[in-house]
């Protein structure tokens, strides 16, 4: 979208990013989950990807976002996880770490307990667990990095 001619911003509910969205942005609606364990948050890396991500994924046709990361978790990491145990943490937008021209929003949830070991599977090629410092030389996704991270430091879920 734009306004005159200029780059619509887009503002986290946070309020804590501002981003300018390219008129040729398209929003990818997508579900991310925060998994504790240990006071460090698990991050994922596709294969052929050199960024790190939430675990999580795009809305299928029909499906809510509770509905997608459930199924995204099983899918990703092999654990199980219902409904009720997903808390929404906020919903954010930032630009795809994939692909700028594109722009994310994603509602992310705190998942409050799984049942199985988290595993990379699928199209999930390495996971890591970090803390609120990245890792030198370590990409990551925009909203995690600039949104997620903070917030879960500021309200002591993570060190």
């Amino acid at each position: 979208m734009s306004v005159n001619g200029k780059p619509s911003l887009s503002k986290s509910e946070t309020g804590s990013s501002i981003l300018p969205i390219p008129a040729t942005s398209s929003f990818i609606h997508k579900a991310g989950g925060v998994i504790i364990r240990d006071r460090k948050l698990l991050v994922t890396r596709s294969w052929n990807e050199t960024f790190f991500i939430a675990p999580g994924g795009k809305l299928e046709k029909g499906e809510t976002a509770q509905q997608a990361l459930v199924r995204e978790l099983k899918e990703e990491l092999g654990i199980t996880v219902a409904e009720i145990d997903l808390k929404e943490f906020g919903t954010f937008s930032g630009r795809a770490a994939s692909d700028e021209t594109k722009t994310i929003q994603m509602k992310v949830y705190i998942v409050k307990s799984w049942r199985g070991d988290p595993n990379p599977s699928h199209e999930i090629a390495e996971l890591s667990w970090i803390d609120s410092s990245i890792p030198a030389g370590w990409n990551i996704g925009s909203i995690f990095e600039h949104d997620v991270l903070p917030r879960l430091k500021a309200q002591n879920l993570i060190d």
